[in-house]
């Protein structure tokens, strides 16, 4: 899209496909009109979006061409809204993954809060063998994304409405998570730098402080007799808050924490009828993937990174740990804990973590009886 001062766009959908059998537009007409009305918008008398569709661009002959300038406008773009129809576009070939499917994936990739699936009328069925195929993988892929969808379209007027206020949540959502990240974007200054004064062990009781305190926000939870709970798919979980107050690499920083799971049968009697324990592990620096695994102790488990830090947790034994990075000042810290929520919920892991911790109990409480 090149450079731009206002928030640039895209619109992904198919193009000649109609709207709906009732409405015989067609979705390149709409995404026009869309651009038009979209670019016109102005805030204190300054134009605030640049929208791109894929009319825009010279290249629409269905080769590789035109196929890396999409993705590479979907990577660009501050917003990606996605008109999903279940036609997921041509291909290369005929086991490739459609064009709008690939728009999608790639953006959500790129930057997950940045895109937003508002859904159409289906499509009419297609003959060819292959394009079902792509339709068929594009569906599966669009239900276990759990990327924002907008609400119910049925016609025109009400998808101008919901693009409209996918627009204003993407950039009120964006806004704030810029603005969080402001706050402690220094830390040589304010809180950061008082964290950055204690001593190990002060720094690291703030840091589980944070933690906690932001865990108690959740709908919910509660702190009772120095046990925490938490609510996660609508089981209750005991959360156990740990903290490194250095870089993960120092050993004097890291030793303290140990490898808590070791030690979760003596927790069983905290469990009563609670799933876990959950362990969050407050990070004063980054963290890797092989840290984090080295502390559960092998590497044979699942492990994600993302903006939070790293999520790890074994298959077997149902342990679970969740590392929180840059756990620089306050502000940081409560926006790890943020971030964690929002991934698990958009990823749909939430009820994967519920399971595990009421699992995780279990096998605590089948050890604590062999003691």
């Amino acid at each position: 899209m090149g450079t731009s001062p206002r928030i640039r766009v895209m619109l992904s959908s198919r193009c000649n496909d109609f709207f709906s059998a009732e409405e015989k537009t067609s979705l390149t007409d709409i995404r026009r009109a869309l651009k038009r009305t979209i670019e016109a918008e102005t805030l204190f008398g300054a134009k605030l979006f640049k929208v791109w569709i894929n009319e825009d661009s010279a290249a629409l002959d269905h080769t590789e061409d035109s196929w890396d300038a999409c993705l590479q406008q979907v990577r660009d773009c501050d917003i990606l809204i996605v008109l999903y129809n279940g036609n997921a576009g041509w291909a290369k070939n005929g086991a490739d993954v459609g064009i709008c499917h690939a728009e999608y994936e790639e953006g959500l990739k790129a930057s997950r809060g940045k895109v937003r699936l508002i859904e159409l009328p289906v499509c009419d069925p297609s003959s060819d063998p292959a394009q079902i195929e792509r339709n068929s993988r594009f569906s599966a892929f669009k239900n276990i994304a759990s990327g924002f969808r907008g609400g119910e379209v049925k016609d025109t007027a009400s998808l101008k409405e919901q693009v409209f206020k996918a627009l204003f949540d993407a950039v009120l959502a964006q806004t704030r998570r810029g603005a969080e990240s402001v706050k402690g974007g220094r830390f040589d200054l304010g809180a950061a730098l008082e964290w950055s004064r204690l001593d190990f062990a002060g720094r690291s009781s703030a840091m589980a402080f944070e933690v906690s305190q932001a865990l108690l926000g959740r709908r919910h939870s509660k702190k009772t007799n120095d046990r925490l709970l938490i609510d996660i798919a609508g089981q209750t979980v005991l959360a156990k808050v740990h903290a490194v107050p250095a870089a993960f690499s120092v050993a004097a920083a890291r030793e303290p924490v140990g490898r808590p799971h070791l030690q979760d049968h003596l927790d069983v009697s905290e469990l009563g009828a609670a799933g876990g324990p959950l362990h969050f592990v407050a990070c004063h620096r980054t963290v890797t993937e092989t840290q984090a695994t080295n502390l559960l102790g092998f590497p044979d488990a699942t492990v994600i990174s993302s903006h939070f830090g790293v999520y790890i947790a074994d298959k077997v034994q149902k342990m679970q740990f969740v590392f929180l990075a840059n756990c620089r000042d306050p502000s940081q810290t409560r926006l790890a804990v943020q971030r964690f929520w929002e991934w698990s919920e958009q990823a749909g892991e939430s009820q994967y973590l519920a399971d595990r911790a009421m699992a995780r109990a279990r096998i605590v409480s089948a050890i604590a009886n062999e003691q």
